[in-house]
């Protein structure tokens, strides 16, 4: 199904420099502990900037001792925790809705941590978490979170 909606920022949580991989992660984790049992979060950011550390770092608040890579080719990866299930997905290969079917996607049940959103509108819920990390420098990045709704 495509949502035709807008998107609409509802509130920011966080804005924060990371200036180092490691800090990246903890911003991750620190975010992933607020977090409710079915949250999805939207990972955007260029090549390189930090999508998987961020996921790395809620991976170790969601399923310690998880050795948590990216999806890249396999499209998704599931990691099972003490708190339920963490997913998470690489969207920049998926084309379509069929896609994601022939995952298992829409039978997710737990928190979802996906990459490259911006490729797959259709599949974002009703609300999520938007976290977007920009570039500022050799290892500095930016990033911000904010909750997202569509109307």
């Amino acid at each position: 199904m495509v949502r035709k909606g807008r998107i609409v920022t509802e509130q920011v949580i966080l804005e924060k420099e990371s200036g180092s991989e490691q800090e990246t992660e903890q911003i991750g984790a620190d975010f992933a502990a607020k977090l409710e049992p079915d949250a999805f979060v939207a990972l955007s950011a260029d090549l390189g900037s930090g999508k998987t550390a961020f996921a790395r770092g809620m991976a170790q608040v969601l399923c310690p001792g998880a050795r948590v890579c990216s999806p890249t080719y396999t499209v998704m990866r599931c990691y099972e925790g003490e708190k339920g299930t963490f997913y998470h997905f690489d969207m920049y290969r998926i084309t379509s809705p069929e896609d994601l079917e022939s995952v298992g996607f829409y039978d997710c049940e737990g928190i979802i941590a996906a990459e490259w959103c911006e490729n797959t509108p259709y599949a974002l819920p009703d609300r999520y978490y938007q976290v977007t990390i920009e570039k500022t420098g050799e290892q500095r990045r930016l990033i911000r979170i904010t909750r997202e709704k569509q109307e």
